[in-house]
């Protein structure tokens, strides 16, 4: 249980980092180019990482969660980091 509790700590705090990188290059480049796509973008981090903030709150804090959510957060997270660094491979390159 204490495994997959630390995959989906680690995995969040994974994927506030990589947000907080996309919204400032998204940022960034909406400031320079002022264009839909853009904003659409950082509207995405933006929202994303709000999401992800809360998931670490309750992940960090909670740990009376029964067996079965603890695996389906964990794994949820770190199929959303594998997608984020993906995308974050795309945007830097």
């Amino acid at each position: 249980m204490v495994g997959w509790l630390d995959v989906a700590r680690v995995a969040t705090a994974v994927n506030v980092g990589l947000l907080l990188s996309f919204a400032y290059v998204w940022g960034r480049n909406h400031l320079e180019f002022r264009t839909r796509q853009t904003f659409g973008l950082l509207v995405f981090a933006c929202c994303l990482l709000a999401a992800n903030v809360l998931a670490f709150y309750y992940v960090g804090v909670q740990t009376a969660l029964p067996p079965s959510a603890v695996r389906a957060v964990g794994a949820l997270q770190f199929l959303q980091a594998v997608g984020l660094l993906a995308l974050a491979w795309v945007t830097w390159n």
